[in-house]
């Protein structure tokens, strides 16, 4: 029998009727043949509230207790979801994350799944049961309750991967198609409608996956191993990263195990860095810059400033208030001049490129946050993302 595993985002649960709507498409999947788990994130804005709530009892909670406070959002809209399908005549249980075998590290806020041992959902969809499991969370090997960062689910209820962001270029279209490292790229990027380590485990296993809406009966866009045919396409997206803060550490020496010293002790913090660069070396000397989220600046700032110090750089400079825009697409192998194009279309309208990083099908700059927008727009036109579409739907046959 064929296993289908549906993840729905917040917005999809976001309201009774939309539970019931929800409740309705597993057991119509269900009664197509298929044994069914849904994946449930808590219902939009339950998440947020619960933050907020828990900074008014204190500015800095402890994280194993913020771990469980959150946890409970997933928990309420799992348990709603499954009385649902069992009012319409189903048969569904739900399951916290420890109770489906989903083992993760220790780190409390941002954990990793470390691994998953489904043996219960099995059993229980031997019984025919459907299974809802509750998003966003797991336990440690000791049993502790944790959660995997804002970033462990879908974000929004999407009709499936677009261009860009639609609410920052209205016409981004939506792809029917996308490889699993083109979208690997832009979710690490900032497009929110996937989270990396779910692209991740889906490449590693060759699983194709459809990125769609609860909403409708649209069809989405399906991720897959790449084909000869999506190289004609350059760029397939453009993913725009705001809220991010700068680090330069001048005058750094230029010696073996200095970086190593630096980023150890970020990384002993939990910090995640993005971009890093390192200039050439000048007199012994070279500045390293490296990008965080801002959120996690001061703390940063507090555990580089006596690391400065001990490796013998000059200073520490800091700055929020910019964001990273990235364009994706595996064309970019087999095509050549596109950082050129996309470095002039910045310069003509006037955007400074603070940081550039590559990748083989990624280029990636930091720019202030005030010009992301606009140059997100002056990017989509640039390379004729929405005409490429276009031309690309009228070849299809009509259905």
């Amino acid at each position: 029998m064929r296993l289908v595993v549906q993840k729905y985002g917040g917005t999809s649960v976001g309201k009774p009727e939309r539970v019931q709507k929800v409740a309705r498409r597993l057991l119509e999947t269900q009664c197509q043949g298929c044994q069914v788990v849904a994946v449930i994130s808590a219902m939009a804005g339950v998440t947020d509230n619960l933050l907020e709530l828990a900074h008014q009892i204190s500015p800095h909670p402890t994280e194993r207790e913020l771990d469980i406070l959150l946890s409970t959002g997933e928990h309420a809209a799992a348990a709603l979801t499954a009385m649902a399908v069992n009012a319409i005549g189903g048969r569904a249980i739900s399951l916290t994350g420890a109770q489906a075998g989903i083992l993760t590290d220790r780190n409390h806020t941002k954990a990793r799944i470390a691994n998953i041992s489904p043996k219960q959902i099995h059993e229980l969809l031997s019984d025919d049961y459907i299974v809802i499991v509750a998003g966003f969370q797991g336990q440690t090997p000791e049993g502790e309750t944790t959660t995997l960062g804002r970033g462990g689910q879908i974000f929004t209820d999407v009709d499936g991967v677009f261009t860009c962001d639609p609410r920052i270029v209205k016409e981004a279209g939506k792809l029917d198609e996308i490889a699993y490292d083109e979208l690997l790229e832009m979710a690490g990027s900032g497009a929110k409608v996937m989270q990396s380590r779910a692209v991740e485990f889906a490449k590693k296993f060759g699983v194709e996956f459809e990125v769609r809406s609860s909403l409708n009966q649209s069809r989405g866009t399906i991720a897959k191993e790449e084909s000869a045919s999506m190289e004609e396409v350059v760029i397939r997206g453009i993913s725009l990263d705001r809220h991010q803060a700068k680090l330069t550490i001048a005058g750094v020496p230029d010696k073996p195990g200095i970086a190593g010293r630096i980023f150890s002790n970020v990384a002993a913090a939990h910090i995640v860095v993005d971009m890093i660069v390192q200039n050439a070396s000048i007199g012994g000397t070279t500045d390293i810059s490296f990008t965080i989220h801002e959120g996690e600046l001061e703390n940063a700032r507090k555990i580089l400033m006596p690391v400065v110090g001990e490796v013998g750089a000059k200073r520490l400079n800091t700055s929020s208030g910019v964001a990273k825009l990235s364009v994706v697409g595996i064309g970019m192998r087999s095509h050549s001049g596109v950082a050129a194009r996309m470095f002039e279309c910045l310069g003509r309208g006037g955007i400074n490129i603070q940081l550039v990083s590559t990748s083989e099908i990624k280029i990636a700059v930091v720019i202030d946050e005030k010009d992301a927008q606009r140059a997100a727009r002056l990017i989509h036109t640039e390379f004729g993302l929405a005409r490429l579409l276009s031309a690309a739907a009228a070849t299809q046959p009509v259905t």
